[in-house]
Order: structure tokens, then C-alpha cells, then sequence
């Protein structure tokens, strides 16, 4: 395989459904484990700089969606996907693209915490620029993507003073922006956030939902929460998902206001879920 062989940083993003700039954008796209399918044709456009929440109950499909977009559904046994998901206008599922470059600007971070343990907090947030750039990076031009990165993820000032320290030596809170740190110092267009607060205590919370509000004025993010409150309070946009299946998206204050089909609304009001 072959890098990005049409992405460049000055290119535009791909046009959407209604015409208006979409950071990624995904026509019939099924995913499968195995025999089961766990996504169920779904068309779906990212918009630009902005924060799009997916909600649904359990095992609807929405993690799974989630990693269709960066190509972490394939490094699963027996997964594949059928249709297309488009960045920069290009499929990344393309016999030219390479999925670890794809990476790069597509990041991802989990439901939890997952630094290196045996490396330091400055190492940790290092690690993806060695995949990318090798050698090429002297350690001052390191050590200024780390700190770029560490204040990005507000938590420079918590760090700065034990960037040598263990990265386990941290709070699960703390961890878990030191994670996202990590995915932002490859300076990606778009973040995927899968659950990011699921395991976290409600100041951490709290702090991980102002940083995602704030990334939007530099990237693309897509966060899957169980939390419709959460959804409510960082999104601008909110797609519902159920068995698989998109069921409606919608501007995220119309979406808990007034959504069109009644399933949405069972929803959203705990009727089931």
C-alpha cells in the first residue's frame, strides 16, 4: 500500500449530501463480525469543524461505526466492511491508502486510558510522531509538539513539571487527556472519541467535555457517548443509531427537541434504552 496518494494539507474537504463541507462521509456502508452485521448501510455525513455526538443503547452499532472511520474495524478478526467512507474525497478503504497513515489524520482515543506504561508522559505523547516522521524530528522540535500538544489536551500545567515521570503515575482523568494529547500531536484532521468519559469521575468529566468543545475550532470530532446529556451539552450535531441502523440525524438541539421519527423519541425521553 501506498500513502494518502491524494491528501494534502491545502485540499478541500469532501462536498456533503447537501452541499455543505464534510470532514469524512460514509454511502452504504455495512460492517460485519463475521457472520453478524453490526452496521447496517449507513449514509452519513461528518460536517467540517464540528463535534458530532452518535448516541444509541447498547450493541446498536455506534463503536463499531466509530472504527469503519480510522480502519480499527479491520484489525479485528473475521470484521470487514462493504460501501465506502470518503476523506478528502479519497475512500479510505482503497487499495492506495495505508491504513497507518490514514492515522495519522484520523485519531482516534478509546473508552479507557491507554498510555504506554512503561514510558514517560513526554514519550507518550511522542510515540506517534516517531510512526510518522522516523528520525526526521530533532528533540527541541520534539519537545515543542509535546508541549503543543500537552496544551491542547489542557494539561500542560498539570505535566510540565514531570514530563519523565511514569504516565501511570497520573490520575485516570489526567491519563485519558494525556491519550488525546498523544492522538492531537500528529496534528490530525479529525478525532474520534469513543466513550472518552465512561470511566471517568465527573471533574475529569467535566474537563475532557470543555476540551472537546474547544477542538472544534481546529478539527473535526466524533464522539460515540452513552451520555445523552454529555451529547446535548458538546455537540453541534447528533446522530441516533438502533440495531445497526442511522435512524435520524439532526442539528443537535433539534434532535433533543423535536426529533421527526418516533423512535428518536422513545429514545431520548427513556422509554427503552
Amino acid at each position: 500500500m501506498t500513502e494518502l496518494v491524494s491528501l494534502r494539507e491545502t485540499e478541500p474537504v469532501t462536498a456533503g449530501a447537501r452541499g455543505a463541507p464534510c470532514a469524512m462521509r460514509a454511502v452504504g456502508l455495512n460492517a460485519y463480525f463475521g457472520a453478524t452485521q453490526a452496521v447496517r448501510d449507513v449514509a452519513l455525513d461528518v460536517p467540517a469543524n464540528e463535534v458530532t455526538a452518535i448516541i444509541g443503547p447498547s450493541g446498536c452499532g455506534k463503536s463499531t461505526l466509530l472504527r469503519t472511520f480510522n480502519r480499527m474495524h479491520e484489525t479485528v478478526p473475521t470484521a470487514r466492511i462493504t460501501g465506502q467512507v470518503f476523506f478528502h474525497g479519497q475512500d479510505i478503504y482503497g487499495d492506495d491508502v495505508n491504513p497507518i497513515t490514514l492515522r495519522r489524520y484520523v485519531g482516534m482515543v478509546f473508552q479507557r486510558p491507554t498510555p504506554f506504561p512503561t514510558m514517560s508522559i513526554r514519550d507518550n505523547v511522542a510515540a506517534g510522531l516517531r510512526v510518522q516522521s522516523g528520525d526526521k524530528l530533532d528533540r527541541r522540535q520534539v519537545d515543542e509538539i509535546v508541549e503543543r500538544a500537552l496544551r491542547e489536551a489542557a494539561l500542560w500545567d498539570e505535566v510540565k513539571d514531570r514530563l519523565k515521570a511514569s504516565a501511570t503515575g497520573i490520575s485516570g482523568g489526567q491519563q485519558q487527556r494525556l491519550c488525546i494529547a498523544r492522538a492531537l500531536a500528529t496534528a490530525p484532521h479529525v478525532l474520534l472519541l469513543d466513550e472518552p468519559t465512561a470511566s471517568l469521575d465527573p471533574l475529569s468529566s467535566q474537563k475532557v467535555e470543555e476540551l472537546v468543545y474547544e477542538l472544534r475550532k481546529t478539527m473535526t470530532v466524533v464522539i460515540v457517548t452513552h451520555n445523552m446529556q454529555q451529547a446535548a451539552r458538546v455537540s453541534d450535531r447528533t446522530v441516533f443509531m438502533l440495531s445497526g441502523q442511522l435512524v435520524e440525524t439532526a442539528p443537535t438541539r433539534v434532535m433533543f427537541t423535536a426529533p421527526t421519527d418516533p423512535r428518536t423519541e422513545a429514545y431520548i425521553t427513556g422509554r427503552f434504552g
